[in-house]
């Protein structure tokens, strides 16, 4: 294999490999309960911002994701959890929210 051939090579993987780490997890996006008067926005950047009702920022904080759970940390010190229990359904805190 020529040098050219190895750098094109080892460029096409690193770039793959990049694009890869900056795609976003499947449930970044916007989950609402069936009233649409919870909606949680989850951010590609690992942070998310909670509506209820009127108020567009009720809470914001943090989340992680591992497998099928979430973890929230609110950015007031609140802490709370949920799961994906299927596809495009969320629990948390005792309410269901859909992928919208």
């Amino acid at each position: 294999m020529s040098k050219s051939t190895l750098l094109a090579t080892t460029l096409l993987a690193f770039n793959a490999e990049f694009a890869r780490a900056d795609a976003p997890h499947p449930y970044v996006g916007m989950w609402v309960t069936a009233d649409n008067h919870i909606r949680h926005e989850l951010l590609p950047n690992g942070r998310y911002v909670e509506a209820r009702g009127e108020r567009e920022r009720a809470y914001q904080g943090r989340y992680e994701i591992t497998g099928t759970h979430i973890e929230y940390w609110d950015d007031s010190g609140f802490t709370a959890d949920g799961d994906f229990v299927e596809p495009g359904v969320l629990h948390h805190a005792g309410m269901v929210l859909y992928r919208k």
